[in-house]
């Protein structure tokens, strides 16, 4: 068992940070070449970190290696000074803890752990499941709580539980409400933990701001991050109408990003911005006209990339 590492005194991983695409070829193998180009592009847009191998990224349909070779690619793309976080998180607790060393051992800089999927754990079993997790490797771990897609809804209470554990850093928060990001914070600040939660979606980031986030765990950022690193920055220097601007202007474009399952319209809006991506794996599709028809909208009030 590996000892915990001290809890960071400030977020190591920045406000923003994207949850890379997967970029494919015509026959639909992993495109690394692609990828590497897109991490490079990402950070130079202003993102300040990046998950790969997360939902957006396909998880579902990579094979292990197939993620193992994309982190060691895109770390190897951004350099030792740009943090990269493994997506390791399965629905059993030993695969992601040899999936999270393996991940170690490529010099990840962090892990987004979701909780784990379909078998529906309590409360109990999703604790033991992080802190088994975080006992086994020297990684800080983000939790990621999206009860959309795994059905199971993490209370702020497990939490605030977890936040004792050293090497959980942070939340990402994708179940929707303000009310519950508010009590997580509330209960972190009443705790005098370090947690820092980062909100999982896009034209959430701002309410979460007000209510103790720290940033996003973006899609939009893929095309948006010049926009949602300002919007982010004029917040905190309590610039709220400037803030409030960006956010507004923007979501029109979050709003067209989630028309149908992500991440089929990030990867058509990359398409129509010129740096496609390929295609999606089965059983994922394609962006329908009307689909592409609302970004295409929405993209109007971007600014060009």
């Amino acid at each position: 068992m590996k000892k915990f590492m001290t809890k960071p005194q400030k977020p190591p991983f920045g406000p923003l940070i994207t949850a890379m695409v997967t970029p494919f070829k015509e026959n639909l193998e992993v495109d690394y070449e692609k990828a590497s180009s897109l991490a490079r592009k990402l950070i130079q847009e202003g993102n300040d970190g990046l998950v790969t191998a997360g939902t957006t990224g396909e998880s579902p349909t990579l094979t292990h290696q197939e993620k193992l070779q994309l982190f060691k690619v895109v770390k190897e793309a951004v350099g030792k000074d740009i943090p990269v976080i493994a997506g390791t998180g399965t629905y059993s607790t030993l695969e992601t803890i040899h999936f999270t060393q393996e991940a170690e051992s490529l010099g990840m800089d962090g892990v987004l752990v979701v909780c784990p999927y379909y078998n529906k754990p309590p409360q109990e079993g999703l604790y033991q499941h992080f802190k088994k997790i975080a006992e086994n490797t020297k990684l800080p771990i983000i939790i990621y709580n999206i009860p959309g897609r795994t059905g199971v809804n993490m209370t702020p209470e497990t939490v605030e539980r977890l936040s004792y554990i050293p090497n959980i850093i942070g939340i990402k928060e994708a179940s929707g409400s303000v009310e519950q990001v508010s009590e997580i914070a509330r209960r972190i600040s009443r705790a005098g933990t370090e947690l820092y939660i980062w909100s999982g979606d896009d034209g959430l980031t701002l309410p979460f701001l007000s209510c103790g986030a720290i940033g996003v765990i973006s899609v939009a950022a893929h095309l948006t991050a010049r926009e949602m690193k300002e919007m982010i920055q004029k917040f905190f220097e309590g610039k709220r109408e400037e803030a409030l601007a960006l956010h507004l202007n923007l979501l029109p474009f979050f709003k067209a990003l989630f028309t149908t399952t992500n991440p089929i319209p990030v990867k058509a809006a990359l398409k129509l911005a010129g740096f496609p991506v390929g295609g999606l794996r089965p059983p994922l599709i394609e962006a329908s006209e009307k689909e592409i028809q609302s970004l295409q909208e929405a993209m109007k009030f971007l600014s060009p990339i």
